[in-house]
């Protein structure tokens, strides 16, 4: 396989769409006709990818043995044998260094940021992730360091709202994920994580429920509460709770009924009814807002 190939497959650019996140808080603020913030958000954008991917190197250099017992990991570049650690570790080191730099133009604030979500990851691989229930903590406070490098990188104060609703819906994801952890642990007997005595079937079903209704619920209370109202000067943005409640049911469908949660960016990438429900959202949002 080209080598070019397999320095972009070590990055895994479909996980970057997570990092999305980062204009969050351009988007609700309101302020994405702002040239100068769009491209401070896009400079800790690029930052942020640049840097998870080094993550997500070191996580599959650390995993290399693990992984090739996975039915879709072992087909990673380290796992597969197709990129070599030297390989590996050179990419790492060129991304660290791009990121690191890159954010710097931001400030101290954006910088340390950046390095905690970087530390909690080394953490996450090493230990954190062994951890059942502190691990999907972790990934969901990943989600939640995007917004608030977001808003770090253009000046926008995060509202509680935005960063209580984004944890929820990722430890929500995130759960999904073990699931999937879990299912291929009853079929194949092969333990893919050291968690999954942590975990079981009922216990991740009902901890699913309870956060697909708790983001309901508070995406209710968000677009129906007085200051929001009148933040953004609309009584109409409860109209967007449509599009919540069919993604989530959406999403819980693919993973209660149909079994095929193991990577959320994929199913967003590959879903057309979600890409429907989210385009329909942004869209719909956006109208309220901007309009």
């Amino acid at each position: 396989m080209n080598i070019r190939l397999n320095f972009l497959l070590l990055v895994r650019p479909y996980q970057h769409i997570k990092n999305l996140f980062v204009f969050a808080p351009l988007f609700f603020a309101g302020r994405v006709g702002n040239v100068q913030l769009v491209w401070n958000a896009f400079i800790a954008f690029a930052a942020f990818s640049l840097t998870a991917g080094a993550v997500y190197i070191f996580n599959d250099y650390h995993d290399m043995e693990k992984d090739r017992h996975h039915p879709e990991k072992r087909n990673r570049p380290l796992a597969s044998g197709a990129a070599s650690a030297t390989q590996a570790f050179f990419l790492m080191a060129m991304l660290a260094a791009a990121g690191g730099g890159l954010i710097s133009i931001l400030g101290a604030v954006a910088f340390f940021i950046l390095a905690a979500y970087a530390a909690m990851n080394i953490a996450y691989t090493l230990y954190l992730k062994h951890v059942a229930i502190l691990d999907v903590i972790t990934i969901a406070i990943g989600f939640v360091l995007r917004l608030f490098i977001g808003s770090a990188a253009t000046g926008i104060p995060l509202s509680i709202w935005i960063v209580v609703m984004t944890f929820l819906l990722a430890l929500f994801l995130a759960l999904a994920k073990r699931r999937d952890d879990v299912l291929i642990y009853l079929d194949t007997g092969e333990k893919m994580r050291k968690i999954i005595d942590g975990y079981n079937i009922h216990f991740l079903n009902t901890a699913m429920g309870i956060m697909a209704s708790v983001v309901i619920v508070a995406y209710t209370i968000y677009t129906t509460s007085e200051d929001i109202v009148e933040k953004f000067h609309s009584h109409y943005l409860y109209i967007t709770v449509i599009f919540v409640i069919l993604g989530i049911l959406r999403y819980l469908q693919i993973t209660l009924v149909m079994e095929d949660s193991s990577s959320p960016t994929r199913i967003i990438m590959k879903d057309r009814f979600i890409q429907w429900t989210l385009a329909g959202w942004i869209v719909c949002f956006a109208w309220i807002l901007y309009l």
